[in-house]
């Protein structure tokens, strides 16, 4: 099997294939009270082809994907960048080590979205799909002027706060998350670049 190869995808025509990872993805993420109907919709609202055309199209916006051995996509990253709107995220950057800094100089960057197909978290050929992606995504945004990274991760999604720690991010705030009017409740975890 070829070596995994993470890459900024940059062709509108792969939207489609981004998508169908985000939907097999999303769900998995969600905490266990999560209702289908919220899943879905969500999905539909902010997952889907057409808005994964808009966020490769956007300046302002990344979109990475993990491609296996074979081409077919097994991961994505969504990142985006500059000052974000979230007054809960502004109050924790500020509060941060050199994210206020960051902030300042709108050197700032967010991994929006990080996925991988579940059949794939294990390492193949010594190759970690989340690692590469998360190292990808963390080298994209450094080339892209970023001093600062941070994320969202809902509370209850320890599995996932334990993996962002392991890649040295920390806790430094709290915000809201609404998902089709159910409102969920996530840790912003924030690292130097």
């Amino acid at each position: 099997m070829k070596s995994l190869i993470v890459g900024t995808v940059t062709e509108s025509t792969r939207a489609e294939a981004v998508a169908a990872v985000a939907a097999a993805t999303f769900p998995l993420a969600c905490p266990p009270h999560s209702k289908p109907e919220n899943i879905a919709a969500h999905i539909d609202a902010h997952l889907s082809a057409n808005k994964f055309a808009e966020y490769i199209a956007d300046p302002g916006k990344q979109v990475l994907a993990a491609h296996d051995g074979t081409g077919a996509m097994i991961g994505y990253a969504l990142l985006v960048y500059g000052r974000p709107d979230d007054p809960q995220v502004l109050a924790a950057l500020e509060s941060a080590d050199d994210g206020a800094t960051a902030l300042a100089a709108d050197a700032v960057a967010e991994v929006s979205k990080m996925y991988v197909l579940p059949d794939h978290h294990a390492a193949r050929n010594d190759a970690k799909p989340a690692h590469a992606l998360m190292q990808a995504s963390l080298s994209a945004a450094h080339e892209h002027g970023a001093d600062y990274i941070w994320l969202g991760v809902n509370e209850l999604n320890e599995r996932a706060q334990k993996y962002y720690r392991k890649m040295g991010f920390t806790q430094i705030g709290t915000k809201t998350f609404d998902m089709n009017g159910m409102v969920e409740h996530d840790h912003v975890m924030g690292r130097q670049l």
